[in-house]
């Protein structure tokens, strides 16, 4: 008490101060430390969180990749048995003389006969097909042209595939001549006006003759004779009303005759103008063979 009382107001003063001030420094260490322990233990508990979450995705891949092992396993057991069985075959294959290679090679083959039995087959429908529109067109151009087959002036016939209109030559001809007379005019107009409907086909005129030498001054030979004629039957169809770009004109002589030159019928028959009808590219099918 006697030191106490030693010590000045002021000093005293200023010690509980620096007293009052100690403590609270004291106090916000301690409120700091505590935050600090808070904040550690949230940062701890978020660490564990964090750390449980890596274990159980450690676990999940290690599941999957058992799984994906027993998967391996079972894919490399199921080659084995594949390849167990693919050696089984060829040796099943190589016990009866055969091969693989073989039984493809024979694939290929039966494939290629196959394809081109198609190709045939297709062929065949095509010149099917062309066949039937000629017929009908043969059917048609008979019909239309009845009155000149009925009277003899005009012979229809299907050679080589060919429609073919065989006119004599006496119905368009005199003897050695090449002027058509007025008969044939009258029965080529009638000819003319019936082709003139078909414009997508074209037409030969060929002159014919039998094998009796020629006798006229004005031609060398029964070619030249029928030559003649031809062109003069061509030249009168386009008179009449054909296309010139449709029509062509030859003499074949005496060198294609339809019946032997041994009788007076049978020359009569070789004297004669064939209007032929030529046949378009599409009707132009290849036939197998046999």
């Amino acid at each position: 008490m006697l030191a106490l009382g030693c010590v000045s107001q002021g000093k005293y003063d200023a010690a509980l101060m620096e007293t009052a001030r100690v403590r609270e420094q004291v106090a916000e260490q301690r409120l700091e430390a505590a935050q600090c322990h808070t904040a550690d233990a949230s940062e701890l508990a978020r660490l564990r969180a964090d750390l449980a979450a890596l274990q159980a995705s450690d676990a999940a891949t290690g599941r999957q990749l058992a799984e994906r092992q027993a998967h391996d396993e079972t894919c490399a057991q199921a080659l084995d048995q594949a390849v167990a069985m693919a050696s089984s075959f060829r040796s099943e294959l190589a016990r009866m003389g055969r091969d693989v290679d073989e039984l493809l090679a024979t694939k290929g083959a039966l494939a290629s006969s196959l394809e081109q039995a198609r190709e045939r087959l297709e062929e065949l429908r095509r010149a099917q097909a062309a066949a039937d529109a000629r017929a009908n067109l043969l059917r048609d151009i008979a019909s239309r042209l009845k009155r000149m087959v009925d009277s003899g002036d005009l012979r229809i016939v299907l050679r080589s595939g060919r429609m073919v209109l065989a006119l004599p030559n006496d119905v368009l001809f005199d003897s050695g001549r090449a002027e058509v007379k007025r008969r044939g005019k009258e029965t080529l107009a009638a000819i003319a006006a019936v082709l003139a409907t078909l414009p997508q086909r074209r037409f030969q005129v060929a002159g014919h003759s039998d094998d009796q030498p020629i006798r006229q001054a004005a031609f060398a030979s029964n070619w030249e004779l029928s030559a003649a004629r031809g062109l003069a039957v061509l030249a009168f169809l386009i008179q009449s009303g054909m296309r010139p770009e449709a029509l062509s004109a030859a003499g074949y002589g005496e060198f294609d005759p339809v019946q032997p030159n041994d009788s007076p019928e049978h020359r009569t028959q070789n004297r004669r103008i064939e209007i032929v009808l030529q046949p378009n590219i599409d009707e132009l099918v290849s036939l197998p063979a046999g």
